[in-house]
């Protein structure tokens, strides 16, 4: 349907999202371009969980000294290298790209907002408005966790662990930025949780007290997705565990809500 409240046909539904692919991507190379310009700032905030000195471990040791005042993480240095001639280049290239569509993301649920919109009831643009922003931020909280707490866990201990000492570890930047990426787009997904529940929860395919009676078995299986995208170490697996049983525990009183509704 147009503006004007009348049908659209099949090949105007095409000319408007059309438009819309132009607009978003734009957007998302005006921002890649503005990145790419700021090369030094951007590396610099993409390397930091890299340092031995991060604020997260900054953090941990400010808590730990709570209980032991002695308590110090060990300096460590991991080399990153680059072993084609064009990789730090296309890394410059991929890595702008990647943030400026993060960037842009915004705009680009504004679009399919405001492209879908007009096929919803008054009711259902109403707290699809609401949907969307909620999205947005889950996402935010998940590249953050990833960024703070998940990225430079994992990264301390997959780029300090050795089987021998003759075995020096140095990581390529393809490897580190590949790794940084996924597992941001990861934890963004996966704290989609509660709004997939609410989505499940309106369409009737799920309820709370299905969620409820297989709470043990949710816990377990969260543990185990857990362990699989973190090292193996019990502290990142509880950092990354709590946080996920959490959002279950939230999607209960999210599709609690629903039913009272």
């Amino acid at each position: 349907m147009s503006s004007t409240g009348s049908m659209m046909t099949f090949g105007g539904h095409l000319e408007v999202l059309r438009k819309m692919t132009i607009r978003v991507a734009m957007v998302t190379l005006i921002f890649a371009c503005i990145i790419f310009a700021f090369k030094d700032y951007t590396f610099t905030l993409l390397l930091a969980p890299s340092n031995w000195d991060f604020s997260t471990y900054r953090w941990i040791e400010g808590i730990c000294k709570i209980f032991n005042p002695e308590f110090k993480f060990d300096e460590f240095h991991v080399d990153l290298i680059a072993t084609d001639l064009s990789s730090q280049f296309m890394t410059h290239i991929s890595t702008s790209v990647y943030l400026g569509f993060l960037c842009a993301s915004p705009f680009i649920l504004f679009e399919l907002f405001k492209f879908i919109s007009p096929a919803l009831l008054e009711s259902e643009r109403k707290y699809s408005t609401q949907l969307v922003i909620v999205v947005y931020l889950l996402f935010v909280l998940g590249v953050l966790m990833s960024y703070y707490i998940l990225f430079p866990i994992s990264f301390r201990f997959l780029g300090t662990y050795s089987v021998a000492n003759q075995v020096k570890s140095t990581i390529t930047l393809d490897s580190y930025i590949s790794t940084f990426v996924t597992l941001t787009l990861l934890m963004g997904l996966v704290f989609q949780l509660p709004v997939i529940a609410f989505v499940l929860a309106k369409m009737r395919f799920v309820n709370s007290s299905f969620l409820v009676k297989y709470r043990r078995y949710a816990f377990l299986t969260i543990c185990l997705i857990a362990a699989i995208i973190t090292p193996p170490d019990i502290m990142t697996l509880i950092l990354v565990a709590v946080p996920l049983y959490m959002l279950y525990e939230l999607s209960i009183h999210i599709i609690r809500c629903v039913e009272n509704n």
